[in-house]
C-alpha cells in the first residue's frame, strides 16, 4: 500500500510543473515546480523505488502536457506517456542517491550538475522525431519571459532547461540541508542558475539593424472544407490592399489544390499578391502531379511561384505510420494517418522581394536545428505554418504558438507563426512578443517585424549542453557502476 501511495502521490507531484506551459503558461513555477517531486523521490525506501516514482511523475508530465492528443489516439496515450516518462528512470535513480541522507554540501552541488544533466539528456532522448520530438522540453516554458528565456541563445533550450532543474535541484537542497553553510551553498546555486539568462540579457550584444518589415498573418479558422477555407483566405487577405505589406503569410493546409498543376488557382493568387503589392505564402496540403501528398509552403508572387518547401519532419501517426505494414492496423482504431504523406529533402530560403525567409511547417515549430539550418542558409526571418484544427481550443494551439519565441532567441533571428485556426504569433530576435492570436480570433494582422539580429553562441556552437549532459550522465553512472563494485569486494574481504 505505502509503494502505491508514492506513485500516486508521485503522479500529482510531476503534473504540477504542466502549467508552467501554455495555456495556463505560470512560467514562474517552473523554477521550483519540480521541487515536490524531488522529495517525493527521495523519500523513497530504495534508488529504485525513487527511479520508479520519478518515472510516474514524468509520465503524468507527459500526459498533462499532451493531454489533447487523446481526440486522436484514445487511451494509447496513456501508454505514450508511460513510454516516454520511462525516459527519466536514470533522473530518478541519481536524484535518490545524491538526495538520501547523509546530506552534505559535496553531495548536494553534485546534484545540481547530475541532476539536469540527467533531465536533458532525457528530454535530448525524447526529442527524436520518431518520438514525437521535443514537446515541452523543461526551457521552452519560459518563452513569454525574454530576461529568462536569453540562457537559450548561449546553449539552445537544452541550457534553459539545465539551469530550471538545476534551480529546482538547489531548492530541494536548501529544504534537506539543516546546516546554514549548507543552505548558503546551495542558496548560491539558486542565483547562479536564475541570474544566467538575465545576465546575458543585460549584458550580451544586442540585434543590429534598424530595418523593419510588416508582415501579415491571416488566421481564417477552423474551416473544415479545403475550397470555402482557401476563399475565406483570399477574402481576407484583399481586405489589406493599400496597406503595404511586405509578406502575407496563410496557415498550413490553407490550400488545398496543387497550386502547380492547377493554373485556374495559381493565376488567382498572383492576383491577389498584385491587389495587395505583396508576396504570399501559402501552404498546400494536396497531391501533388508525381503522385505524392506534400505539405509544402508554396512562394506566389504577382508573377506565379516563386518558390516552394516541401515539409521535412512528419508527425508519427499524424502524417505518416511508422512501419506500415506491421502498424498499420492503427489507423482503424484511431485517427492516424490512412496515407503517408512524403518528405521534403531539408529546409531552403525563399526570397520574397529584398526579405530572405526560412519556411517551416507546423510540428518542425518544435525544433532547434531546423531553425539553424535555416539562419545558416541566410534566413532573416523565420516563418511558420500550422494548422493545429483537430486540436481547436485546446492547449496544442498556444503550445505551438509559443516555440518561435524559443527559437527566436537560440538563432538571433525574428519569428513569426500564423495559425490557420490559431493560434498566431510574432517575436523579435531577442524572443519580445510583437503579436498574438488567439484561436477564437478570425481575421488578419499586419506585425512590424524589425529585422535587427545577432549571431548567438547557440548558433555557433550548436548543441554542446546536450552533448555535456550525456557526458555528465555517463559519467555519474561509471562513478555508481565503481562504488558499488568497490563497496562488493570490501564485503567479500570482510566476509573472508
Amino acid at each position: 500500500m505505502a509503494r502505491i501511495r508514492g506513485w500516486v502521490v508521485a503522479l500529482a507531484a510531476g503534473a504540477l510543473p504542466a502549467l508552467a506551459f501554455p495555456a495556463p503558461s505560470w512560467w514562474w513555477l517552473a523554477w521550483f515546480g519540480l521541487v515536490p517531486l524531488l522529495l517525493v523521490v527521495r523519500a523513497a525506501p530504495t534508488p529504485w523505488q525513487g527511479a520508479i516514482r520519478g518515472w510516474w511523475g514524468l509520465s503524468a508530465f507527459v500526459l498533462t502536457t499532451q493531454y489533447w492528443l487523446v481526440t486522436s489516439i484514445g487511451p494509447t496515450l496513456a501508454a505514450l506517456a508511460m513510454g516516454l516518462g520511462a525516459l527519466w528512470l536514470p533522473w530518478g535513480w541519481l536524484a535518490h542517491r545524491l538526495l538520501s541522507a547523509p546530506v552534505s554540501v559535496g553531495r548536494t552541488a553534485a546534484a545540481v550538475v547530475v541532476l539536469p544533466g540527467a533531465w536533458v539528456a532525457a528530454e535530448g532522448v525524447r526529442s527524436l522525431p520518431s518520438l514525437g520530438g521535443p514537446w515541452a522540453s523543461l526551457g521552452a516554458s519560459q518563452w513569454n519571459q525574454p530576461v529568462t528565456l536569453a540562457s537559450a541563445a548561449l546553449g539552445g533550450v537544452w541550457l534553459t532547461s539545465f539551469v530550471l532543474a538545476g534551480a529546482n535541484t538547489a531548492i530541494a537542497g536548501m529544504i534537506l540541508h539543516r546546516d546554514a553553510a549548507g543552505r548558503l551553498v546551495a542558496l548560491g546555486c539558486v542565483l547562479a542558475c536564475a541570474g544566467l539568462g538575465p545576465a546575458w540579457y543585460l549584458l550580451g550584444p544586442t540585434p543590429a539593424g534598424d530595418t523593419a518589415v510588416r508582415v501579415a498573418l491571416v488566421q481564417t479558422g477552423d474551416i473544415a472544407d479545403s475550397g470555402a477555407r482557401e476563399a475565406a483566405g483570399e477574402a481576407l487577405t484583399a481586405t489589406l490592399a493599400g496597406q503595404r505589406p511586405d509578406l502575407v503569410v496563410w496557415g498550413e493546409s490553407s490550400v488545398g489544390q496543387d497550386v502547380a498543376s492547377h493554373p485556374e488557382v495559381l493565376a488567382r493568387l498572383a492576383e491577389l499578391s498584385r491587389r495587395v503589392g505583396a508576396d504570399l505564402l501559402v501552404n498546400v496540403d494536396a497531391l501533388a502531379p508525381d503522385g505524392g501528398i506534400y505539405k509544402s509552403a508554396a512562394l506566389v508572387g504577382e508573377h506565379g511561384i516563386l518558390g516552394s518547401y516541401h515539409k521535412t519532419r512528419l508527425v508519427p501517426f499524424g502524417e505518416y505510420v511508422p512501419l506500415r505494414p506491421l502498424l498499420g492496423w492503427i489507423t482503424r482504431h484511431s485517427k492516424a494517418a490512412a496515407t503517408d504523406r512524403q518528405r521534403g529533402t531539408g529546409p531552403v530560403v525563399l526570397h520574397a522581394g529584398s526579405l530572405d525567409i526560412g519556411p517551416l511547417v507546423s510540428y518542425e515549430a518544435t525544433f532547434s536545428d531546423l531553425a539553424r539550418r535555416e539562419v545558416e542558409l541566410g534566413a532573416e526571418l523565420l516563418v511558420y505554418q500550422s494548422s493545429t484544427s483537430t486540436f481547436q481550443g485546446s492547449w496544442a494551439q498556444p503550445q505551438l504558438a509559443s516555440q518561435p519565441a524559443v527559437h527566436a532567441v537560440e538563432v538571433g533571428r525574428p519569428a513569426v507563426h500564423a495559425g490557420l485556426s490559431g493560434d498566431s504569433s510574432a517575436y523579435d530576435a531577442r524572443g519580445r512578443r510583437l503579436a498574438w492570436c488567439p484561436s477564437k480570433f478570425r481575421g488578419v494582422v499586419v506585425v512590424n517585424v524589425p529585422l535587427g539580429s545577432t549571431s548567438t553562441p547557440y548558433q555557433r556552437l550548436g548543441d554542446w549542453v546536450l552533448v555535456t549532459a550525456f557526458v555528465v550522465l555517463g559519467g555519474a553512472g561509471a562513478v555508481a557502476v565503481f562504488r558499488r563494485r568497490r563497496f562488493a569486494r570490501v564485503t567479500d574481504c570482510v566476509d573472508e
